[in-house]
């Protein structure tokens, strides 16, 4: 009895992270000519990469560990995305930006979009903040952050449908780290946020919105509405997309769990925060971290995962990762990762 009842003690204080239903990740990309292998003749790999100007995409595009989060330790490198004079892509905006490549279904249901971005702590090819830029964005802008706008030209500014919700101040070299949390049932969109390694909450709770994706027009990058010809340097890393509940934690797939309301950081500025949000998970038990990887072309390392884990392909031939399904049933409770 006393077993049992501290089983039931634990297992209320904790529960299981959500489960990535599409990862982001670059570890799959060992140098940037990787995104060429995409067409849409021969749709591989977990990118579609064709909205860039005419230069090759070595111009636009770089990996290195310089380009992540460094909390981020699942990550081996960030990705440099540049926009600049040859960025046009049908039209006289720049644009450099990657689309997931996927058969999941990335609009139902409750879905965390995770990512972190970040710019050149020297403030080398920093942003114009005299120039209207939209960054991680869906094609309806259901959701987007925006820099270069107002009422916060020099802010990352979260919008819904183009209307200000929240912002903070960029600063050169610090990491930002985002999750959109949209409800496609609800037709609904919050907002997570933390830097450098802190775990993510939630500073804006969920407004209506007219939450839609064909799952191919969440646009990982950024554009840039006026063409110019100064260069422009934005880092992005720690890119996924998950079902409920929200890994709060940064880079490692798990969460130590928490219960949080919106609220806004001193350095932040805040529409609305009214109701409270619940963030519950646990970390992992196991030697191998979950979404770290286990194959893959031009990988070496181990590549047994122990029970409940499975060694999952994400983007065959190319990356193979983690993955934990367990579910346990507890005076009718389920938990599921």
């Amino acid at each position: 009895m006393f077993a049992q009842a501290s089983l039931i003690a634990l297992l209320s204080g904790s529960a299981f992270a959500g489960t990535t239903i599409w990862s982001g990740s670059f570890n799959p990309f060992p140098n940037v000519s990787v995104f060429d292998e995409w067409s849409w003749a021969d749709e591989v790999g977990t990118y579609q990469w064709y909205i860039h100007g005419t230069e090759p995409t070595s111009h636009y595009l770089a990996l290195s560990p310089s380009y992540k989060n460094p909390a981020d330790t699942a990550e081996v490198n960030g990705l440099m995305a540049t926009i600049d004079s040859t960025a046009e892509w049908n039209s006289d905006m720049e644009r450099t930006e990657l689309i997931p490549q996927t058969t999941q279904n990335l609009g139902v249901g409750n879905l965390f979009y995770h990512f972190s971005l970040s710019t050149d702590p020297t403030g080398l090819n920093a942003p114009d903040s005299t120039l209207e830029h939209q960054i991680l964005f869906f094609e309806s802008h259901f959701t987007e952050i925006k820099y270069g706008v107002a009422p916060n030209p020099t802010d990352l500014q979260w919008m819904v449908s183009s209307q200000f919700q929240w912002g903070t101040p960029l600063v050169p070299g610090t990491w930002y780290n985002f999750a959109y949390d949209i409800d496609f049932t609800a037709q609904t969109v919050g907002l997570w946020f933390s830097t450098g390694g802190s775990p993510l909450t939630k500073v804006e709770n969920n407004v209506a919105a007219p939450t839609s994706t064909n799952s191919e027009d969440f646009h990982v990058g950024v554009l840039r509405i006026v063409n110019t010809p100064a260069p422009e340097n934005w880092y992005i890393s720690g890119v996924y997309i998950e079902n409920g509940p929200i890994t709060t934690a940064i880079g490692s797939g798990n969460s130590t769990g928490s219960s949080s309301s919106a609220s806004s950081s001193s350095s932040a500025t805040s529409v609305t925060s009214t109701t409270p949000t619940t963030t519950i998970s646990t970390p992992s038990s196991t030697p191998t971290a979950t979404y770290a990887q286990c194959g893959g072309t031009g990988y070496t390392g181990p590549t047994a995962c122990a029970s409940p884990f499975t060694c999952t392909a994400i983007s065959p031939p190319y990356y193979y990762q983690v993955s934990r399904k367990l579910t346990r049933n507890l005076l009718n409770i389920e938990f599921e990762s």
